[in-house]
């Protein structure tokens, strides 16, 4: 039995069924309020509250079915410090998702704010109808290659070790959850980044392609061959980047800009 594997032996139900049901209302939310929204690539976001909104929810949607290793642990360690007559946090599963969450939302400001830049220049020549395809594609293939990098590596390690994780950062109290949640999320961050700009370069608010980021980014934490997952990610990503620049009109699911986000509010 190795190391991380005594946290992983009980309680797993308890863990996993929990955030699918989560992830699965917030897959719910995501489909009710994109009804009638562009998709598309460079489409407009919308306003800073209802991106906000959204993005935490397709967030959660996204990733809480691939943190449930963290969080398994996390309740474990806990429930260990119960036993030796320690204080343990009740919450703290729950405040470990929200540092998780607001690290991955101050990502997506970012990616806000770099959107409304490239919107508010308007050159023609970046339009879907001319250059677009190939900038769209290009910021795909930046992904794949990144896919190949130590630092997708080292990040991806952190994501995929739970326990050697939260033993190096443990901090105690609510407090100290809410610090571990954002600390993982900024790891997450490291490793998944480039995924989440091939995302805006499909369509940040398009459903099929929120799918199939969501299975690329689980492949890579869960499944246990490491480097066949991410292997087989940066070949899907390579293929998709090149299908994107030269033949746009070819790839399923990819959707031309054509109208603006709707004012609406969270």
């Amino acid at each position: 039995m190795t190391r991380t594997a005594v946290p992983l032996q009980s309680g797993r139900a308890l863990t996993i069924v929990p955030l699918v049901v989560l992830a699965a209302l917030c897959w719910a939310v995501v489909l009710w309020r994109m009804r009638g929204v562009d998709g598309g690539p460079g489409a407009d976001p919308g306003t800073l509250g209802f991106f906000t909104g959204m993005w935490t929810v397709m967030m959660a949607a996204m990733m809480l079915p691939s943190v449930w290793p963290t969080v398994l642990v996390y309740r474990r360690l806990q429930a260990a410090r119960r036993e030796r007559g320690q204080h343990a946090v009740g919450l703290g599963p729950a405040l470990l998702l929200v540092g998780y969450l607001a690290a991955w939302t101050v990502a997506g400001l970012v990616g806000f704010v770099i959107l409304k830049a490239g919107r508010a220049l308007d050159i023609d020549a970046l339009s879907w109808h001319r250059g677009g395809p190939l900038v769209a594609g290009g910021v795909i293939v930046a992904a794949a290659v990144y896919q190949l990098t130590p630092l997708k590596a080292a990040c991806l390690r952190q994501c995929r070790g739970p326990f050697s994780f939260l033993l190096e950062h443990w901090r105690p109290g609510p407090v100290g959850a809410l610090r571990m949640g954002a600390r993982h999320g900024l790891w997450c961050i490291g490793c998944c980044w480039a995924l989440m700009a091939a995302l805006f370069a499909l369509g940040v608010m398009s459903i099929p392609w929120m799918a199939v980021i969501a299975v690329f980014i689980a492949a890579e934490k869960l499944l246990p061959w490491r480097r066949l997952a991410t292997t087989l990610v940066t070949v899907a990503l390579l293929a998709l980047g090149l299908a994107v620049a030269l033949v746009p009109e070819h790839v399923p699911g990819l959707m031309a800009p054509t109208t603006t986000m709707p004012e609406m509010t969270m």
